[in-house]
Order: structure tokens, then sequence, then C-alpha cells
């Protein structure tokens, strides 16, 4: 008869002795694997090539055994039947199935695999926060927190931009007294939200008597504020600033004007 090991498939002969020794549970000889010789017992090896021996699948009810070769002539008294154990000498023939030799490993080995699943869980963690940064500085009861910590680590939150937050106040224009042909706009912003914000860029449209546009600007925050840490601090949440403007004056047709946040 022949079994095959199912690790390095070396494909070995036994007899009914060996089987019965270990109940069918061999050592691999090459490998040194356990392994169940019955999954692959066969009596005649497949004709070649081969690579694995097929697998002996169980039968739905034991086999019914009807060739008898022998029986005694009186059955032998229950009282008188013992029990023997088997005492397996041959240090070869005590093997450890597989599982019980993986559940008996130390699980030191396991650490740097949790070390570098946690490294990977703070990493995905901290591209979601960076990913959902304007929600949560926006958030009223997460932003506050986020400015503690950063102002505690000696960082600068980035700002968020929200210009549906920001009203216009008061407005004015006139003639500017300095410079001939200009306008001087000024207006009053406030900031409602309860971040800083960057300052907006500021579009001026110009309308004559009818409506009808007649001259329109876009001016960015370095256009009409010179004070660089002003421009990187924002305005504050809450806080109100006047802001002066100068443009072109189109002539006496510009009667009214409009203030536009982007």
């Amino acid at each position: 008869m022949y079994t095959q090991c199912p690790e390095c498939l070396s494909v070995f002969s036994l007899d009914a002795h060996t089987l019965a020794q270990a109940h069918g549970y061999v050592l691999c000889g090459h490998c040194r694997a356990g392994f169940d010789s019955l999954a692959t017992l066969t009596e005649h090896l497949p004709p070649e090539p081969f690579r694995e021996l097929p697998t002996n699948n169980p039968a739905p009810e034991p086999p019914r055994l009807e060739l008898v070769v022998y029986r005694p002539r009186a059955a032998i008294p229950a009282a008188a039947t013992q029990t023997v154990p088997i005492v397996l000498e041959d240090p070869l023939l005590t093997v450890t199935p597989r599982f019980i030799r993986d559940a008996r490993k130390p699980t030191s080995r396991r650490w740097p695999w949790v070390l570098a699943c946690f490294t990977l869980l703070l990493i995905l963690l901290s591209q979601l926060g960076w990913a959902c940064r304007d929600v949560l500085i926006a958030d009223p009861t997460v932003g506050p927190m986020l400015s503690q910590v950063c102002a505690t680590l000696n960082c600068t939150l980035p700002l968020v931009r929200d210009v549906r937050q920001l009203h216009l106040l008061a407005r004015d224009v006139q003639t500017h007294p300095s410079v001939p042909g200009a306008l001087m706009i000024s207006a009053t912003v406030r900031n409602d939200a309860a971040f800083a914000q960057p300052w907006p860029v500021v579009s001026i449209t110009l309308y004559d008597v009818n409506g009808k546009r007649l001259a329109m600007r876009r001016l960015s925050p370095s256009e009409y504020l010179s004070d660089n840490g002003e421009l990187q601090r924002g305005l504050a949440a809450a806080a109100s600033t006047a802001l002066v403007f100068e443009v072109e004056d189109p002539g006496q047709q510009a009667v009214t004007f409009e203030l536009g946040f982007e």
C-alpha cells in the first residue's frame, strides 16, 4: 500500500502493521510533517506521470464487512475482556498533530504584526482627518478641541473658507481724496463663523441708473491688505473689520455699486 505526504508530496510504501501502530497517523521521513496516511491510502500507484495521489472521500456510513475468514466457536464473556492501553515506545511514532503544534508556538512573534497593523491604522485615521479637515475645524464641538491641541503642539490649523458666514455691515463710496479719476470704497465686514476664515476675494461691480453694469473688478486679499501677518491669520471668528478699496472711476454714469465675496 502507498500513501503521500500532503506537505512535500513524497510517496511512501507502508503495510498494515505500520497503520495499526499509529492508527493511520504517520510522520513524514522527508519533511518531518505528521499527516493522516488513510487520506491518500491506495493499493496501486497510478500510472506516471502523477503529482498528487487521489484523496479518499469518507463514506456516508461505515462499510459492512461480509467476507468472514475466522469466527470463534464460543463468545468470550464480557467480564473476561480487558482493555490494554497501547504504549508507543518508538519516538518517531509519537506524533503531535499540526494544529496542536501551531497552538503551542509562542505568541511573542506576533507583536510586530500587531504593531504594524496599529501603525497602518493611525496612518489611515490621519489621512481621513486631513481629507475631512474643513468639516472638523468648522464643527463647533471638534473645532475648539483641535485648536487647543494645536496650540499645545505649537502648530497652526489651516483656515477654512465659508463666505456664507461673511456679512456686509456697512458700505460707502466717495471720490478718492488724493488720486484723480479714482473712487474709494469702504466696507465693514463681519465673520459670523465660529472659526477664523481666510480673507475673501472681493468683487466690486458698478452700475448706472438703469442697473446696467459699467465695470467690475475682483480684488485678491494681497491687493487690499499689505500686512503679511494679517493675511496669514485671516479674519478671526466673530470679528468685524473695515476694508478700503481703490478703483478706477468709470465716470458720472456710475450711481450704485455692489460688493460680493468669493
